[in-house]
């Protein structure tokens, strides 16, 4: 399919959009959900899609507090502290009129513990899970898990039958480019049902008239068209001509411009996100460098030059015009674990050149670094920045910069060396950046690590951490393995993103810290 940026997408929403109405919300944001089969990705944009069609069992609202969504209630079993039981909604209906029942959350959960799912990491603790009756459904974890809740607030329940009937059992598998029936098509119990939808170019909603929320939500949006505009400058221009109502990513060199709008608003809220560079320190040698039968990433000092190289400082007020907070740590400090001191940052370019010489690479090495230009605010320019940076310490940098469709199959198939990714902390706590980024690489944790680190040790201590309830002796684990983390430098901090919304006047709602916007607590006044 044809990607449209620029005037000639503009021209097409110009062409084709709904007439305005107090219902109608027409939302743009950089990137396009990667796909509708809600196991298939762990990805920020793609669950705020999701999160308009789907629900889990527990949602977070705007303010990043728990909320019921289709469990009312969830507490361990008083009998058995291994056991999480979760009352479900009655009375809901999916979109095609069926019954949600505890059968559907079985299913789901079990399909999203499944090899190709995205989201098994979070459910590795899960060794069972059963329904006990039509309205109750019990979590048997290995040990008792206190901060399962926390992990199944973006863990999508699907119609059981609907999923059988289409084919849809087995989750997409991404990696292979397989498309199914369930990543093109939708059927939830969510505030919003889908009309239609062409991927990278528009997808339409419209309001869940039995939605069971009616009464406890304002629900005052009756239709979502939902544009990626790829383009900063075009998707700015939309909402200044009235095309679009709302954008998430409005960039931070046109933030005076549109805050100065008549009619117009922006909120800024700190995301409980990091952005960083990841590095393939594992093997012996690496593909997309000039050194031949060594990896220059391997050697700690190699790395170590490389984060004292970064000014994070340079990029918050040139790049990102204040709209940043520099980092030292790929925590962000909405998360358990982070601490102030962790998160200092350092530029010594003269102690970077040391560094190099001494691990042998004073006269610098050639690599690529590969980088997504529609996922993450300025991301690609983040990125030229730092290029010309690490090549203060002889560091020749080949930017290959791509949209995020292309960029994070690399990164989860290990076909990177050098790499930006960010990272979300919905469960808020080190325990989920550990899972993805730092456990092995393997079948149950690990499937963002593409650095090829491996500390059996510190995987048995990330492994722990799901099971233990002593909280002060959990916290001291979390400590240590963060020392590690820190000490080998597995990744290059840049910064905790800032998030800029950008509406129109009428359009009530606030920042969340997820930048996951709902679009059934918005108003339209």
């Amino acid at each position: 399919m044809t990607r449209l940026t620029g005037f000639a997408l503009a021209a097409l929403m110009a062409s084709t959009a709904i007439p305005a109405t107090a219902e109608t919300l027409r939302w743009a944001r950089a990137g396009d959900s990667l796909t509708l089969d809600p196991h298939a990705q762990n990805e920020g944009p793609t669950h705020t899609l999701a999160h308009q069609i789907y629900e889990p069992l527990i949602i977070r609202d705007m303010t990043g507090a728990f909320q019921a969504a289709l469990a009312t209630d969830w507490a361990p079993k008083a009998d058995d502290p291994n056991v999480w039981v979760f009352t479900l909604r009655q009375g809901v209906k999916y979109h095609d009129g069926a019954d949600f029942t505890a059968e559907d959350v079985v299913f789901s959960i079990n399909r999203a513990k499944s090899d190709n799912s995205r989201m098994k990491e979070l459910l590795s603790s899960v060794v069972e899970v059963r329904a006990v009756g039509d309205h109750t459904v019990e979590f048997v974890t290995d040990g008792p898990n206190p901060i399962l809740p926390s992990n199944l607030t973006n863990l999508f329940i699907m119609d059981s039958g609907w999923a059988e009937a289409n084919g849809a059992l087995e989750v997409q598998n991404m990696d292979a480019g397989e498309t199914t029936f369930a990543a093109t098509n939708a059927n939830g119990t969510g505030a919003y049902k889908l009309v239609s939808r062409e991927p990278d170019v528009k997808t339409v909603l419209t309001r869940n008239e039995a939605y069971w929320g009616k009464g406890e939500f304002p629900l005052e949006v009756s239709e979502i068209v939902y544009t990626p505009i790829q383009n900063a400058a075009t998707r700015v221009a939309a909402l200044l001509s009235g095309e679009v109502d709302f954008i998430q990513d409005v960039p931070v060199q046109d933030l005076q411009r549109v805050a100065a709008t008549d009619g117009l608003v922006v909120k800024t809220a700190p995301q409980n996100r990091t952005i960083f560079f990841g590095l393939h320190l594992g093997p012996d040698d690496i593909a997309n460098d000039n050194v031949e039968g060594k990896n220059p990433l391997s050697d700690v000092r190699v790395r170590r030059a490389m984060n004292l190289a970064i000014n994070r400082d340079a990029i918050k007020q040139v790049v990102m015009r204040g709209q940043s907070q520099p980092a030292g740590i790929i925590a962000p400090p909405f998360v358990n674990g982070w601490t102030a001191e962790m998160d200092q940052i350092e530029t010594d370019i003269d102690r970077a050149k040391a560094l190099m010489a001494e691990a042998g690479y004073g006269d610098g090495f050639a690599i690529q670094l590969d980088c997504p230009n529609d996922r993450y605010i300025n991301d690609e320019a983040i990125c030229q920045a730092a290029v010309g940076m690490f090549g203060q310490i002889g560091i020749k940098v080949n930017l290959n910069a791509q949209p995020k469709a292309q960029h994070f199959p690399l990164i989860s198939s290990g076909g990177t060396d050098f790499y930006m990714l960010g990272w979300g902390v919905p469960t808020y706590d080190s325990e989920y950046i550990f899972n993805f980024l730092v456990h092995t690489r393997g079948e149950q944790r690990g499937s963002w690590n593409a650095t090829g680190y491996s500390n059996p040790e510190l995987d048995a201590k990330i492994v722990s951490l799901s099971s233990e309830t002593d909280l002060d002796k959990r916290n001291a684990t979390i400590a240590e393995i963060w020392e590690v983390v820190q000490d080998e430098v597995l990744y290059l901090p840049i910064h905790h993103q800032v998030l800029n919304w950008g509406m129109k006047q009428n359009v009530g709602i606030e920042v969340s810290p997820e930048d996951d916007p709902k679009m059934k607590f918005f108003t339209m006044k």
